[in-house]
């Protein structure tokens, strides 16, 4: 078992319930990412269901989780032949925290009838830029759990020179070897910094809504993610992701809406 594994593992109790213990180092500054917090849920709802793949996830974010014991609480609201649905929350210390909805259905290894292209072209990844690492004041052990490559000019931020569109692009994979899967994508779609930082904004930028879908299973190696929004206002953002394989698939999409910083 790997070290995402284990962090993201539900213990099942009964037929509605699982034991999950949310782990510290996925920590943004105090609050937990919300994509690992999506795959610890995925892996209750996934072992419950007679489906192997959680092919769309709409979450609400209603409060952010201490690291610790949680559980995950299930209710099945349709089980089909080829699709079966299921509310899933996590709970800690009695209070809800989370809301989802998931559909699970059994992917097939296959080609698409048809793809388009990704949004851009990227450059080579040794032409990529890292961001520096966060001290260990900063409460930051999230970057720690994954290697982030980033084209330059969606991270002219980090030198006081954001580029004014919200959007960022980079490659990406677990710290730890380990082939990419529904659950590691459920955390790559919300692992970018907010695209608001390209647009001048800085500060947590805390997640309201998420919903993404499964497309197809990924190929081992480097995933390329691309992020980006339409509208900035009144305190609020959009934020895209589209999420590619190494073989030139996409595999995973995101849509969310979420707070504008203060920072």
């Amino acid at each position: 078992m790997t070290k995402f594994d284990e962090a993201t593992q539900a213990i099942r109790v009964d037929e509605t319930t699982y034991d999950v213990c949310l782990d510290p180092g996925y920590s943004i500054g105090g609050p937990l990412n919300g994509g690992y917090l999506m795959a610890v849920l995925l892996r209750a709802v996934v072992d419950a269901s007679p489906h192997e793949h959680p092919v769309t996830t709409s979450a609400q974010f209603l409060r952010s989780p201490a690291p610790g014991p949680a559980q995950v609480r299930l209710e099945q609201l349709k089980a089909g032949r080829t699709a079966t649905m299921t509310r899933a929350t996590l709970v800690q210390d009695g209070t809800s925290f989370i809301e989802t909805l998931v559909t699970t259905a059994t992917l097939r290894d296959v080609a698409p009838d048809w793809m388009g292209r990704p949004p851009v072209a990227m450059p080579p990844i040794e032409r990529c830029r890292t961001l520096p690492d966060p001290g260990p004041e900063s409460g930051m052990t999230f970057s720690a759990q994954m290697e982030v490559a980033y084209d330059p000019p969606t991270v002219g931020w980090l030198d006081g020179d954001p580029s004014g569109s919200p959007e960022v692009r980079a490659y990406f994979r677990l710290a730890e070897p380990q082939d990419p899967d529904p659950y590691v994508l459920a955390m790559a779609v919300d692992c970018l910094p907010p695209v608001v930082f390209s647009a001048g904004a800085r500060g947590w930028a805390p997640t309201v809504d998420l919903t993404w879908h499964l497309r197809a299973l990924p190929a081992p190696g480097w995933l390329t993610l691309f992020g980006s929004g339409r509208m900035i206002g009144d305190g609020w953002f959009d934020e895209d992701v589209e999420v590619w394989d190494s073989a030139g698939r996409l595999v995973a999409q995101s849509r969310q809406l979420a707070r504008v910083g203060r920072g």
